[in-house]
């Protein structure tokens, strides 16, 4: 139970620490947030107060996806219609500032009022962003066994094309919650990203048996497997999962920004539903376990840190807890209580089931 309450604790730190605030604002570049980092003392020293280093939208629908998944429902289009009503709710309560435009965006075609239409909402060719993948790793710590893959596929695929109907950015929901999923399930960090990529199929037949915007799907469905092809076979992951990754040896804060640009549709790093997981997937493969690591490859790059970083931290948690974790960075985190009440609810859940 720790470590799914740690989960939920740490994607909210993740996501802070690379949405930022305080030493942050205006740095363009790894090399210059981490020399500021460092100026100001290391994250030791940080202690992340909601007046100074508030969550942004990333943990507030992280959240409102987990609350549905802990309500009592009847069956899954009860609980997609309780996420609509979330997701709505919780956008309308945020300051402007803390969210993705392009996830208000995909809110305002959320029909609460509608019984039968509520979670369809019309493609987007806008909809490839990184916020369906921040707001679905709970699905994979609610639905972590086995046996629950389609219902993991199902869930998350309708979770991300609420507010991202784009299959960028809705496989990037799928990604988060699968690695999620291996990461209770013990299964080794090499697998999963090749693990991941055999389950798409999954998926595809999942959207046409929905038989929505197949036409649409099918011309932007290879962008994402191919990305990620190209990742995995840059690093050297091959299909035999003793391998270890292959990292540049010179890989300093500079070589990252740019990797992560090279991996991105936009040049700016994690700002999709491919390379947001991508990233935090790349962060936990080099940092072996190590917090600090895991910051400076996630959390402080030039690119979309929030996304990356509350992606890297919540799967950090399941695989670690908060070892090596400074506590002043969860203990006087907004939502602290909210989230640490998740994660022991999403546990109970997914371990009860029969």
């Amino acid at each position: 139970m720790e470590k799914f309450q740690a989960a939920m604790l740490l994607g909210g730190v993740g996501d802070t620490l690379g949405h930022g605030s305080a030493f942050r604002e205006g740095s363009a570049s790894g090399t210059k947030t981490q020399e500021e980092l460092r100026a100001f003392g290391g994250l030791d020293h940080l202690v992340l107060s909601p007046e100074k280093w508030p969550v942004s939208d990333n943990t507030i629908m992280h959240m409102a996806t987990a609350e549905a998944l802990v309500t009592d429902y009847w069956c899954l289009d009860d609980l997609y219609r309780e996420m609509v009503r979330r997701y709505v709710d919780a956008l309308e309560k945020l300051p402007e500032h803390r969210a993705d435009p392009a996830t208000v965006e995909g809110c305002l075609q959320l029909k609460p009022d509608n019984y039968l239409l509520a979670w369809h909402t019309p493609f987007n060719e806008k909809g490839s962003g990184f916020g369906a993948a921040t707001k679905a790793m709970c699905v994979g710590m609610r639905y972590w066994k086995p046996e629950r893959l389609e219902t993991l596929v199902e869930v998350s695929i309708e979770c991300g094309r609420m507010t991202h109907n784009h299959p960028t950015g809705f496989l990037g929901s799928l990604c988060t919650a699968l690695f999620a999923s291996y990461a209770v399930q013990g299964k080794r960090l090499e697998q999963w990203g090749r693990d991941m990529l055999k389950t798409v199929p999954l998926a595809e037949e999942y959207c046409k048996k929905t038989i929505r915007h197949l036409a649409e799907y099918q011309e932007q469905w290879f962008y994402f497997e191919a990305k990620w092809q190209f990742y995995l076979e840059e690093r050297k992951i091959s299909e035999d999962s003793e391998t270890e990754a292959s990292f540049p040896d010179h890989y300093d804060a500079e070589e990252r920004d740019k990797t992560y640009r090279k991996w991105s549709s936009e040049g700016r790093g994690g700002r999709r539903g491919h390379d947001a997981p991508m990233i935090a997937y790349d962060a936990l493969l080099g940092a072996r376990g190590n917090w600090t690591e895991l910051c400076h490859r996630a959390m402080f790059h030039g690119g979309e840190s929030g996304a990356t970083g509350a992606i890297a931290g919540c799967l950090f948690g399941l695989l670690h807890g908060l070892d090596g974790v400074p506590g002043g960075l969860y203990r006087e985190l907004e939502h602290k209580e909210e989230l640490g009440r998740l994660g022991e609810a999403l546990y109970r859940l997914s371990t009860q089931e029969k």
